[in-house]
């Protein structure tokens, strides 16, 4: 009302699920008992990383993936689609990733535990940022080589680019082929396609997506 000066009371906003207390140093059971769902991090060698928050874009992308990835999958029974926070344990016990996106195909659902996959996904998807770039390209790119992920997708927003990499026989990572209409077709999740573009337009063609899919 007109001439009221009471000012609305100042609110005190309290945090019901404070950040856990690290220790220098734990064991992988020891980081998956944080069971914090709110925080992004990593575990390597006994120490656990930290992950800068996500850009809007980024999330935009993520959100992109897992709607068409993630209907895709479940209409035609092919696995399940995960996302952060979620780790993948890796390296016998001293990594334990967590990527933007993984699949895991159906004959091995059977690693997926409460809170982390007990081995390596099948495909890997990682958005690249300016923090994470080195991570992404180098440690990540060797770890999930060398694990056995089959495919690995680098998904960099700011310079608008898309790398896919499949696992060869001798188990080393090559780019994988890019059809000349800018379509890329995986080999791990039979019969799915992304158009490149779809992944720069704003706002998302997820409906787009999902008709030419075949999905709606």
């Amino acid at each position: 009302m007109s001439g009221d000066t009471t000012e609305a009371p100042e609110m005190l906003i309290v945090n019901a699920h404070p950040p856990p207390t690290l220790k220098e140093r734990m064991t992988f059971e020891e980081f998956l008992a944080l069971d914090d769902e709110t925080t992004m991090s990593e575990w390597v060698d006994g120490e656990v990383i930290m992950m800068s928050p996500a850009a809007e874009r980024h999330q935009e992308l993520i959100l992109f993936l897992a709607q068409t990835l993630g209907l895709y999958v479940q209409v035609h029974n092919l696995g399940r689609i995960l996302l952060p926070p979620f780790a993948m344990k890796l390296e016998k016990g001293r990594r334990g990733r967590e990527p933007d996106l993984i699949f895991v195909s159906r004959d091995r659902t059977h690693l997926i535990q409460r809170t982390y996959l007990d081995g390596p996904a099948d495909l890997a998807v990682e958005i690249v940022s300016p923090e994470s770039i080195g991570r992404d390209r180098g440690e990540k790119f060797v770890e999930y080589e060398r694990a056995g992920i089959r495919e690995y997708w680098l998904i960099d927003p700011d310079r608008e680019t898309a790398e896919f990499y499949e696992l060869g026989a001798d188990g080393r990572y090559r780019a994988a082929a890019t059809e000349s209409d800018g379509v890329f077709r995986s080999k791990v999740i039979a019969g799915f396609f992304m158009r490149l573009p779809w992944l720069w337009q704003t706002p998302s063609p997820a409906l787009v997506a999902l008709r030419e899919l075949k999905l709606i």
